[in-house]
């Protein structure tokens, strides 16, 4: 498993594939390796001309359509225009971006990363076939979720502590999705990944000098947005375990090819993961359905 690589995705042909943010880096890559793989991949992007460029450059089974996460009626007419789907990535993000606010009000990084996602989710539960994917981030280790305070409205705001909350968001959606799957008797599969140290556009867009430092970082120390992908595409389309976590499994977790990763006590704690869950449905107000497959 140490040396899984794209090479070893099974034929994906039939089956179709949602990829957010797949107009640049991880998400990019992990919709062309799907797409070459037989999927027919929508990508799910806020800039559709950035995306259409990408999409011609892949040349086949993809299509685009515009989804924002940070506006919630974006996320619905999304949602309403899909009929069925085998596979939901849910990979776009921001990172560290200032302070700003989603179309809704939320704090950027929780209302994109998270609670875009969480009612992107919520919306086509019923309409997924197999599994969902969520990409986390080794970052979910400085995170804490403030309850009272999740949107930064009350708190000083800091960058790296909120891109933090957003990803250990992500990750115990993923643990408490499943468990809901789980109880409700549902073969689908919830299950996170995160691409370690890797190379991507999320380093130069937040908005101040910390991106030229994180720019050389990218050069010294990274590995590839081909190699980032990895963990997603293993979790997408290898046999794992239901609420898996999927990582590099080299230089503590941060380079190589993938395989099972760990995650702090914090993205377990499940009586949080809860209060979080029943939050994130009343602030975007989707509520969860769990029919029986």
């Amino acid at each position: 498993m140490s040396g899984w690589d794209i090479a070893d995705i099974p034929d994906q042909t039939g089956r179709t594939v949602i990829v957010t943010g797949a107009n640049s880096g991880l998400g990019a890559v992990t919709a062309r390796a799907l797409a070459d793989a037989g999927a027919q991949v929508i990508m799910a992007c806020r800039n559709e001309v950035k995306a259409r460029s990408v999409a011609d450059g892949i040349g086949k089974n993809v299509q685009v359509r515009r989804l924002d996460l940070a506006d919630l009626a974006s996320v619905r007419e999304f949602a309403d225009s899909i009929d069925a789907v085998d596979l939901l990535i849910n990979n776009a993000g921001v990172m560290a971006v200032p302070l700003k606010r989603t179309a809704d009000g939320f704090e950027m990084q929780i209302g994109t990363n998270h609670l875009g996602h969480f009612a992107l989710t919520g919306l086509l539960l019923d309409k997924v076939r197999d599994r969902i994917v969520t990409v986390s981030s080794g970052m979910h280790a400085t995170g804490k979720i403030d309850l009272a305070d999740l949107n930064w409205e009350h708190r000083h705001y800091q960058r790296w502590l909120a891109y933090g909350q957003s990803k250990l968001a992500n990750l115990m959606f993923t643990y408490e999705l499943q468990r809901r799957l789980t109880a409700a008797g549902s073969s689908k599969l919830s299950v996170g990944a995160h691409p370690g140290f890797a190379a991507t556009e999320l380093q130069s867009h937040t908005e101040s000098i910390q991106d030229f430092f994180l720019g050389i970082g990218n050069k010294l120390f990274a590995q590839s947005a081909e190699m980032g992908a990895l963990p997603t595409l293993y979790a997408a389309t290898a046999e794992v375990r239901p609420g898996g976590y999927y990582g590099p499994t080299g230089l503590r977790g941060m380079r190589g090819n993938p395989g099972p990763s760990g995650s702090t006590a914090a993205s377990r704690d499940e009586v949080t993961a809860r209060r979080l869950w029943e939050l994130s449905e009343q602030l975007t107000k989707v509520s969860y359905a769990f029919p029986r497959r």
